[in-house]
């Protein structure tokens, strides 16, 4: 996707999505890409890239590629209609992909004639390991069930016979499935007890997944778990060219052909997939059942029976305060809208209809008002409870969630979703608490943070005499308020979680290249592949967990992404252009940080229309005598950006105070360094660019129409050029005036 200027892929789970956000944001940036859920939307003024579910793709927007993951999930009885739609309708201009299980090759090659296939062979093998003891287990397993009372006494057990788990169920918020996670990942706990929301997108360091259960509740009734999804969860042991197995727990026991068809990948292939006609007919309640109802187009489709959203509806429309309401074809649209309302409580079909009523008869008179909302959601803000009353609450939250973000249906939305969001965060934070006081024993949660915090203060003028060694201890300071006695580690690394998910307002750039929040300083910026893609080092965060520290350099690559987003922004629609010269130039200018040589772009220049010279000019890019330069990058806040840029792709580098000045020595900097740094280098002086152009235009001029040289000996003078230095500057102006850009001339200056 990120080979493509724009594009947009769809995920079967907000967690994935979140996932997939986070990896894409950490190599680009936050101010390129969009996050859109059903819960939850971080749209910047003009992404690039979307990443969402697949219910909520907007498939208005056009992109240049275009993927939909998991396609196999096409069979779903409730959601396969959305991914069968998908792989119907939804393209990108350039390129799509279909991503999921081989074996749904024979519809594919149905519903996409002209696709091309191509299959991903597992490298690492995947072997079945028999049954065995909760206690045999070995260390880095995952153990699976499929209800949460049977995946709480696994739970408790874990906690007795091995000090403790983490928990990962599809309730959690991404928040508290990450805090789980991050227990897991640094080696904290040895196992993990989750339902089948490990089977997509949790990439986890995992060696052996055991089976406690080999039936689900699929919000029907309890079935066997298919092959398909057997295989699915059984192959997130080992990944990439490591090596896992799977088995189950006693006294269960698997199969053994079934083992071997999930060893050998080998199962039926997909024969129907759900579909349900998205051409939908408003002009009664009537006849859009009807065409929610329509029959599939080919056998190879299976309608949908009963889903949710319909059901609703069907139950709604019947009721005489609703009914007389819908002769009007938006007030019927807006019903339908509301039915499609997840039922994330999943309690009673009848409750979650209830809500469905009461939202919709107050959205007749226009978008919810405080009054509405505020006692719905302050009487969920509340911390207070165990595990099943938290996950309740949150569950609650997701649809208050879910509708503050459909548009136009709630006023001040910005506010009440910021509001919402601060919500979930306390929920999570005290959800993820709750386990682990549940599920880990306490001996087990005092990590070395711990002893190095009761140390810091035993000792406190050790952490003063070593603070200039260790950047990070002020975080000492931070768990000596935070934690009593004996620290929990816990608070610590919420405080973390907090700065992962905060707006980038949260973090400053210092000048010395630190990122800090707080004044807490987290990371540095160093060198990368060049000088506008720098890497990020954390500081001290050793004694924080493994999990946690990765998704904080996420966040961080991040930040430092969009500072160099943001400082580039004028070139985005040149590296977007169709056009090779253009592409071209704008590649040079985000190398030099908005500053180009000229003559190294002569060829680029020379073959420009009018179209493309236009485009330059509006986006702010000149072309000069002696330089191809952006004169908004030449303002104070962008050239301490560059600055820091510089100094973090060469360490030591010699940048002088105040890049502001006309002109000033070169010193012991580059050229290059200089470009990067806004300016050009004639002889013994560098010149900011814009101002470079003064003497190089006067010198063109005096060439063609015999301008007196002490008219160029006055601007040099103007400029702050020493006379002792002048002439050393004439010379080398004069030889890098002499450009074949001379067809670029007509370029806006």
């Amino acid at each position: 996707m990120l080979e493509h200027p724009t594009g947009m892929i769809g995920l079967p789970l907000r967690l994935l999505a979140r996932e997939i956000y986070d990896r894409v944001t950490a190599r680009i940036g936050e101010d390129r890409v969009a996050l859109v859920t059903g819960e939850e939307k971080r749209v910047p003024r003009r992404p690039d890239y979307w990443v969402c579910t697949t219910e909520a793709m907007p498939l208005g927007r056009e992109v240049d590629f275009l993927a939909v993951d998991e396609v196999q999930l096409a069979t779903h009885e409730e959601r396969g209609h959305v991914f069968t739609d998908r792989l119907l309708f939804a393209r990108g201009r350039q390129e799509s992909w279909f991503l999921g299980a081989g074996t749904m090759r024979g519809i594919l090659e149905r519903l996409v004639p002209a696709a091309q296939y191509k299959e991903q062979a597992r490298l690492s093998r995947l072997s079945f390991a028999g049954s065995s003891k909760l206690s045999k287990l070995p260390p880095r397993s995952a153990v699976v069930a499929f209800s949460l009372k049977e995946l709480y006494a696994l739970a408790g057990r874990l906690r007795t016979l091995r000090g403790g788990t983490a928990v990962v169920l599809g309730a959690l918020s991404p928040r508290t499935r990450n805090a789980q996670v991050a227990l897991f990942q640094s080696g904290e706990v040895d196992y993990l007890v989750a339902t089948d929301a490990i089977g997509m997108g949790l990439n986890l360091d995992l060696s052996h997944v055991a089976f406690a259960s080999l039936r689900k509740f699929d919000g029907r009734g309890a079935r066997a778990l298919d092959e398909a999804e057997l295989a699915q969860i059984a192959g997130r042991a080992g990944r990439f060219t490591r090596d896992g197995t799977f088995g189950t727990v006693l006294p269960l026991e698997l199969d053994r052909a079934l083992a071997a068809r999930v060893e050998a990948h080998r199962f039926e292939p997909v024969r129907r997939v759900r579909y349900r006609n998205s051409d939908l007919d408003f002009s009664s309640t009537e006849a859009l059942i009807a065409s929610l109802r329509a029959p599939r187009a080919g056998p190879f489709l299976s309608s949908v029976s009963a889903a949710d959203d319909l059901r609703a509806l069907e139950k709604l429309s019947g009721q005489p305060l609703i009914a007389e309401e819908l002769d009007d074809a938006e007030l019927l649209r807006l019903l339908w809208d509301v039915c499609q309302i997840p039922d994330f409580r999943k309690i009673l079909f009848e409750v979650h209809v209830d809500l469905l009523k009461l939202i919709f008869l107050e959205l007749r008179g226009g978008a919810l008002g405080d009054a509405f909302l505020g006692p719905a959601i302050e009487e969920l803000d509340r911390t207070d409870g165990d595990v099943d009353t938290l996950t309740a609450r949150i569950a609650r939250l997701r649809t208050w969630a879910f509708v503050a973000n459909q548009s136009g249906w709630v006023r001040h939305a910005e506010a009440w979703q910021s509001r919402l969001r601060d919500v979930e965060d306390r929920l999570s934070d005290a959800l993820h608490l709750s386990l682990v006081e549940r599920f880990v024993e306490r001996r087990a949660r005092v990590r070395p943070v711990a002893r190095a915090a009761s140390r810091a203060r035993r000792a406190p003028e050790a952490v003063v005499a070593s603070d200039a060694f260790h950047p990070f201890a002020s975080l000492g300071l931070l768990r000596e308020r935070l934690v009593p006695a004996i620290a929990a580690p816990e608070a610590v690394e919420l405080e973390l979680e907090k700065l992962i998910e905060a707006e980038h307002t949260a973090f400053v750039l210092e000048d010395d290249g630190r990122i800090s929040a707080s004044t807490l300083p987290l990371a540095r910026l160093v060198r990368g592949a060049s000088i506008n893609a720098p890497e990020i080092r954390l500081v001290e965060l050793d004694h924080v967990g493994a999990g946690l520290r990765q998704r904080l350099q996420r966040r961080l690559f991040a930040f430092a992404r969009d500072v160099v987003s943001r400082l580039l922004e004028p070139l985005r629609e040149l590296t977007r252009s169709e056009l090779a010269p253009l592409r071209a130039i704008a590649y040079q200018l985000e190398r030099g940080l908005g500053t180009a040589a000229a003559a190294e772009l002569a060829s680029s220049l020379a073959v420009l229309g009018a179209p493309e010279k236009e485009l330059m000019a509006r986006h702010g890019i000149r072309v000069g005598e002696l330089s191809v330069y952006v004169p908004q990058l030449l303002r104070p806040p962008a050239l301490r950006t560059r600055a820091l840029l510089l100094r973090a792709f060469e360490p030591g580098a010699n940048v002088p105070p105040d890049l502001g000045r006309p002109t000033q020595p070169i010193g012991t900097l580059a050229a290059p360094a200089w470009r990067a740094l806004g300016h050009v280098v004639l002889g013994p002086r560098a010149f900011r660019a814009d101002l470079a152009e003064r003497p190089a235009a006067l010198l063109a001029q005096s060439q063609a129409d015999g301008v007196p040289p002490d008219a160029l000996h006055g601007v040099l003078s103007s400029l702050g050029v020493p006379r002792a230095e002048r002439g050393r500057v004439l010379r080398a102006l004069t030889a890098a005036s002499t450009l074949p850009a001379r067809s670029a001339r007509d370029l806006p200056r």
